[in-house]
């Protein structure tokens, strides 16, 4: 059903659908290959099916549902192909979001990057990966929204949820202490106005995924493709 058929409260509610279901495959709630159903996420978040419906397609356009006619849907298994895809539109555009902002960083631009690092030491010290993650997105929205182009970051953030799986399976306190001290670099580039070396540091940031996504494969191999 195309979304331009659902009324107003229909598309809010596919929305926060589509949201909830995201974050639970991205977490493992749901996990690669499970089974759900229209009726049972309805019931789950109290809606009807309609909104449901729209929120399966749209998941299904970005990768994380395969829906079968008169057959179960279910979650679709990582595609090692789009986490590097993901990987690479992310790199593209966040690499120009740095150098925008270590060339003419805001004054208190290092001081509000310092703040969030400190809350992801805090997750990380109480083993909280679902706050880390967050703390994490966060940290490079801010940087978006920091140079004047938080919009870029919704393009990338509709682009990454395959990279957001492999990042999540991958999460503990060896992992989240090397993101940690990976922001700092990128943190004190910024600070100091050197956009070369905020480059560099985002680039060897987002790079480890390749490493993750390898790791993730020999840890998890029934969750790919």
């Amino acid at each position: 059903m195309a979304a331009s058929v659902l009324n107003t409260s229909e598309e809010t509610m596919a929305m926060r659908v589509v949201g909830a279901l995201r974050d639970d495959i991205v977490t493992m709630a749901l996990k690669p290959g499970d089974v759900i159903s229209e009726s049972d996420i309805a019931g789950r978040y109290g809606v009807s099916r309609q909104p449901v419906r729209e929120a399966f397609i749209r998941l299904a356009q970005q990768g994380l549902l395969l829906i079968r006619p008169k057959r179960a849907t279910v979650v679709k298994k990582i595609s090692p192909e789009g986490v590097r895809q993901s990987r690479f539109i992310r790199e593209s555009i966040e690499v120009e979001i740095i150098r925008r902002l270590a060339s003419n960083p805001t004054k208190d631009a290092a001081a509000v990057l310092e703040g969030l690092i400190a809350e992801q030491e805090a997750a990380s010290a109480a083993e909280d990966s679902r706050r880390f993650h967050t703390l994490d997105e966060l940290f490079h929205r801010t940087l978006a929204r920091l140079a004047g182009v938080e919009y870029a970051w919704q393009l990338i953030d509709d682009h990454k949820m395959q990279l957001d799986r492999v990042r999540y399976l991958t999460l503990g306190a060896s992992s989240s202490r090397v993101a940690i001290d990976e922001h700092k670099i990128i943190a004190k580039a910024v600070g100091r106005g050197d956009p070369a070396a905020a480059e560099a540091a985002m680039r060897a940031h987002l790079a480890r995924a390749e490493v993750l996504l390898s790791q993730t494969i020999s840890d998890h191999p029934d969750y790919f493709e």
